[in-house]
């Protein structure tokens, strides 16, 4: 299945995001090498309408975001936005529009029920940062580089900062911010904004291989899992603590914890039914 949105920069038989599902895995992948898979209001659009489509399929278990070209993404297409400054309030609509969707998009991987794990092939900017950073895992290649670099611009990664700082530690994040630096796939393990480092060409195959191993839990565990961990992470310890508490009870009554249990007492595999 394809995602069949045209970009008005390229040529109308162009899709600037595919989709492929394969054994419960959706792959999508951001097809804009031209403009270095920059993140312009179509394309946003569209990673948006894929989000909500995967998140309503029951067949899907995890998530592939990859890229096409020389870049994984560049961030915003400051293109768009720039030729908006004619505009009669100097952009001020425009901007908002495109920020609150970037937003939105990104909100949408965390709250996605199924995990999403990003496949960075190349050069990751930005907005493009901040969209590996808001993938709940991340595989990237050893000639891969991250940067938020919005301040040699005049425009502070504002938004790009929460999700980095989400990620990784304060002051690993303000030197990002800060200077606009590149760091390398390695500094990026380090630091905590990507979980593997890997030979150049085997990014993609290396997200679906953790993506099967994902897949092959059951899917309402994951669901109950990845919901908890992003809600206890910004709650106090003790709130956190009651809150992960009252999941843990729900979770034990739910059939495939009973069965996943029988199974590990019985030294058989389980039979998941995702309820």
């Amino acid at each position: 299945m394809s995602i069949q949105t045209a970009d008005s920069a390229a040529t109308a038989s162009q899709l600037m995001l595919l989709r492929e599902d394969i054994s419960g895995i959706s792959i999508l992948t951001l097809n804009r090498p031209h403009a270095r898979n920059s993140l312009s209001e179509a394309m946003l659009e569209a990673l948006g309408d894929a989000l909500t489509a995967i998140a309503h399929d029951r067949d899907v278990r995890a998530v592939v975001l990859a890229a096409n070209g020389p870049a994984f993404s560049a961030g915003h297409d400051l293109k768009e936005l720039n030729a908006r400054r004619s505009d009669e309030d100097r952009g001020r609509g425009f901007f908002k529009h495109v920020m609150d969707l970037c937003s939105g998009v990104m909100q949408q991987i965390v709250m996605l029920p199924q995990p999403v794990i990003a496949a960075v092939q190349a050069t990751a900017t930005a907005a493009g940062c901040q969209l590996v950073a808001s993938c709940d895992l991340a595989v990237a290649s050893r000639t891969a580089r991250f940067a938020t670099p919005g301040v040699n611009i005049g425009l502070f990664c504002s938004t790009p900062m929460v999700a980095l700082s989400r990620n990784v530690s304060r002051k690993h994040a303000m030197e990002m911010l800060l200077t606009g630096d590149f760091i390398s796939a390695e500094e990026a393990a380090r630091i905590g904004l990507v979980n593997h480092v890997v030979t150049p060409g085997s990014e993609r195959e290396e997200a679906i291989r953790l993506a099967r191993k994902i897949a092959a839990k059951s899917a309402l565990t994951l669901k109950i899992g990845k919901e908890a961990f992003y809600r206890q992470i910004e709650m106090p310890l003790a709130e956190a603590y009651k809150y992960a508490s009252d999941v843990m009870v729900e979770n034990m009554l739910a059939r495939d914890a009973e069965e996943g249990i029988a199974a590990f007492i019985e030294k058989r595999p389980p039979n998941w039914q995702d309820r």
